[in-house]
């Protein structure tokens, strides 16, 4: 383990003794409050500007970008918080940062890291061809297990092995591209241990199962389209690659001699302990908590992530050095994540405040749009869920709308289902519109770029997005939400 990923592991360790989970947003008596409805929009400047850095500079400074990019997320979260301390407080401003920190960050990145590690030491070995039947049956293993062990995990396990399935390929990122639509968002839907927005749920009351059996048909529609659309694509590109010579989707001979097998198998049964300590924070609630500057600190969550870190420990440790090299592991796409949503998570805190505010913050006509005299608006609730999911962290953007549709788990899974599977299935499907709405979208770039795959930009992957998902997203729309 190199110098930057052992200081990663341990300063998460050493935070994790006293971290927490997002599963609350409760705070100790006597906290500080940010009124978001007091802010305006001038304060999203620096989430903005942390948007379009990551947007702009890889296409007009790659180099520079690469070498600085935590440095630039750096300066954005300090041009939010010395102007937001200056005028709001030290006090508010610690305990935002200490909110934001240890019920956000760190057991989200934790949970990254975890996954990261155990997924990448498992190493398919052998021959797969990259062929549209071999690559869509790829999809659609990921799409099915990502519920079951979240679209961290499952993007992790499988993006290797595709990559290196598809590496005598001219064609190669509409199939990132896809996985991305596919295996790191739509195929989390149905458990709330496939996306962080439904674990959130199933923190505030929502059964483990409503997901599966709400979720199930919307997510089918969708993954089937896109499957069947990608298959039909990699058919027509993958024609023209044999009728130009290529020897793509036949064994290489050095290949042909060995067969398909799983190096490393353990660390499947490390991915099953990882689930195992997720779910047991959410079911588990001894009623032990501490206090650190009025953030309640819960001792399930505690022992989530020292366990988490434990069997990234053991994965590490249990796994030839040899074999992860093979299967093309290193550390630098966590190491990104890890340094951007930093920035992310930082300079988002006042975009998240002005939202809470609901009708009485600056984002008020994004509010008062999901309901009318009264009444829920679903189609707008899967929009404005979707759309804000999107550019922001999915997770408290459901818990937002979850908030304004009620926040009564019981009335939403009832006489609200439809709203509720309306903010559900926006926070889960919409978070493949960009790079950032979901965290494995970022992974699955970096590590394609890192095995030198000329990845779409910010804006190009959006437009891969726009033409693909927002016209499936308006069907979607008219079959479930109208």
């Amino acid at each position: 383990m190199n110098r930057t990923a052992l200081t990663v592991v341990v300063s998460a360790l050493l935070f994790a003794i006293i971290g927490v989970t997002q599963s609350a947003w409760a705070a100790g008596p006597g906290a500080p409050h940010l009124d978001g409805g007091s802010m305006g929009l001038i304060w999203i400047v620096p989430f903005v500007g942390m948007l379009l850095s990551i947007a702009v500079f890889p296409l007009v400074a790659p180099h520079f970008w690469h070498h600085n990019f935590g440095k630039i997320s750096a300066v954005w979260a300090l041009l939010f918080l010395v102007p937001f301390t200056l005028i709001y407080g030290f006090e508010l401003a610690l305990y935002e940062v200490i909110h934001v920190f240890f019920l956000e960050y760190l057991p989200f990145i934790i949970l990254l890291l975890s996954l990261f590690t155990v997924a990448g030491g498992v190493r398919v070995k052998g021959y797969l061809a990259g062929t549209p039947a071999v690559n869509t049956g790829i999809l659609l293993i990921g799409t099915v297990i990502a519920s079951w062990m979240g679209t961290t995990g499952a993007a992790m396990l499988l993006i290797r092995p595709l990559i290196r399935a598809n590496e005598e390929r001219q064609h190669k990122v509409h199939t990132m591209v896809f996985f991305i639509f596919l295996v790191a968002n739509i195929g989390g839907s149905l458990t709330p241990l496939g996306d962080p927005p439904l674990f959130l749920g199933f923190l505030k009351g929502v059964s483990f199962f409503w997901p599966t059996t709400h979720m199930f048909l919307p997510m089918v529609c969708v993954s089937v389209v896109l499957l069947v659309g990608y298959y039909i694509a990699d058919s027509i590109l993958f024609a023209k690659e044999r009728k130009a010579g290529s020897q793509v989707g036949l064994p290489h001979p050095e290949e042909k001699p060995h067969p398909l097998g799983i190096e490393g198998g353990v660390n499947i049964l490390l991915l099953g302990g990882v689930i195992a300590a997720v779910l047991m924070s959410g079911v588990w609630k001894p009623g032990i908590a501490f206090n650190l500057y009025h953030v309640d600190i819960q001792l399930q969550n505690v022992v989530r992530d020292l366990l988490l870190l434990g069997l990234a420990v053991l994965s590490w440790k249990i796994t030839s050095i040899e074999s992860r090299r093979a299967n093309g592991f290193s550390w630098f796409p966590i190491v990104e994540v890890g340094k951007l949503f930093a920035g992310i998570f930082m300079t988002i805190i006042p975009a998240i405040a002005i939202l809470k505010a609901g009708t009485d913050g600056a984002l008020e006509p994004i509010v008062s749009l999901v309901s009318h005299d009264g009444q829920p608006v679903n189609a707008m609730y899967f929009w404005a869920t979707g759309i804000l999911s999107s550019f922001l962290d999915n997770a408290p953007t459901y818990l937002v709308f979850f908030n304004t549709a009620g926040g009564n788990a019981e009335l939403l899974m009832t006489d609200m289902a439809a709203t509720l599977l309306a903010i559900s299935a926006g926070a889960v499907f919409m978070g493949a519109n960009t790079y950032i709405g979901n965290a494995p979208n970022f992974m699955v770039r970096s590590i394609a770029e890192e095995r030198g795959i000329a990845m779409p930009s910010f804006f190009g992957y959006m437009a891969w997005s726009g033409l693909i998902l927002l016209p499936l997203f308006a069907v979607v729309t008219f079959l479930f939400f109208l």
